[in-house]
């Protein structure tokens, strides 16, 4: 027996990496029972997925896909005429490849696929990872065999979907497992020590490395020590004398690593990263990407937030200069940090790939 899929979401890594993620667990699944996975994906040539996704082996079909502005204007009917002709390419790929279903982490560049899958009546699955849905997966989860969420309690944000179950955002293995004390023998700290990590994302954060660099410069944080990941394309130029206290990465080869064994971790509020914050039980301050869609970082930020599980900060506070108290407070506050570590690893899903599986499973036996 062999199944079929076809997998959707691009636009950012946020989309496409849960996409590659879920294709490999269902890949791996049907192989350990002797079955065959065939999956093959669909988005922009010119968007990320057309990098990524064929680096990975998979199938790509490159479609036409515009964003659809939120109101009437020039623009929004390019949109319309771009998604009519992705939903007719995306229709004869249907017809030829035969999927059991079609399977979409979000993005603009998903609606012409889950359009098409529905016009011909092929099963609809959807992966939200954030805590506020995006918009091509709140209006196309009409009526879908299934809807995966990233965030607990989501039922009612997807009424009109056939089954609707929570199963965590997929994140790397090597994510559980850590402790603190054997992370930070890892990293060669003694006892005494007290570290700051702070992670951008591949394109760095000009707030967080901005705030990073004054404060390592800072007198009373001379004894920490500041690990900075600046991404592969960063976004500040470092100067050319570092603080002695100060290090800085472009790649991080195990953040768990770090995340588990930092006194304090500063990130962005990504969907896979609070899943990795909640996976390592890091000590986070989250400054939730200003310019994301719907704010959807804040909501991810407060779900953890929410019961101590981590601190929630503004960008613009940031650059207010209204980090640098709370850093010092939380950092003398050794009692604090713990808690907020317990309160943040209560809120992980050990068991997404299980769950996933076993979803995508139940929705095609119902369907």
């Amino acid at each position: 027996m062999s199944a079929r899929f076809i997998v959707t979401g691009g636009g950012t890594s946020g989309h496409i990496n849960p996409a590659l993620a879920i294709a490999g667990l269902l890949k791996d699944c049907y192989a350990k029972k002797g079955e065959e996975c065939e999956i093959i994906f669909t988005g922009r040539s010119e968007g990320l997925e057309g990098e990524l996704v064929p680096k990975a082996g998979y199938e790509f079909k490159a479609i036409t896909a515009m964003a659809m502005p939120l109101k009437p204007s020039v623009k929004f009917f390019k949109a319309l005429i771009a998604v009519n002709k992705g939903k007719k390419q995306c229709i004869k790929i249907i017809k030829e490849f035969k999927p059991d279903a079609v399977i979409s982490t979000g993005g603009y560049v998903s609606a012409p696929l889950l359009y098409a899958a529905k016009s011909l009546k092929v099963p609809v699955m959807i992966h939200e990872a954030n805590a506020f849905p995006g918009r091509a997966n709140k209006v196309l989860s009409k009526g879908a065999a299934l809807v995966m969420t990233g965030f607990p309690d989501q039922e009612n944000v997807f009424p009109k979907a056939k089954l609707v179950r929570c199963t965590g955002n997929p994140v790397r293995d090597i994510m559980f497992g850590n402790t603190y004390e054997a992370s930070r023998e890892k990293l060669g700290l003694k006892d005494t020590d007290k570290m700051v990590f702070t992670m951008g994302g591949s394109l760095g954060a000009k707030t967080l490395t901005n705030f990073i660099l004054k404060t390592a410069a800072d007198e009373r944080f001379a004894d920490i020590k500041f690990v900075l990941s600046v991404g592969k394309h960063n976004a500040v130029e470092l100067p050319q004398v570092l603080p002695s206290n100060l290090q800085v990465m472009s790649y991080i080869d195990e953040p768990n690593v770090y995340l588990s064994g930092s006194d304090v971790s500063i990130l962005r509020a990504g969907a896979v990263t609070c899943a990795e914050i909640t996976a390592t039980g890091a000590c986070a301050v989250m400054v939730p990407y200003p310019h994301a869609a719907h704010d959807h970082q804040t909501y991810n930020a407060n779900m953890i937030a929410e019961g101590g599980g981590g601190i929630v900060i503004s960008d613009a506070d940031v650059e207010a200069g209204k980090l640098t108290d709370i850093l010092l407070d939380l950092l003398s506050d050794d009692d604090r940090r713990m808690n907020m570590r317990k309160v943040a690893q209560s809120k992980a899903v050990c068991d997404t790939n299980e769950r996933i599986i076993e979803a995508v499973r139940e929705a095609l036996e119902k369907d």
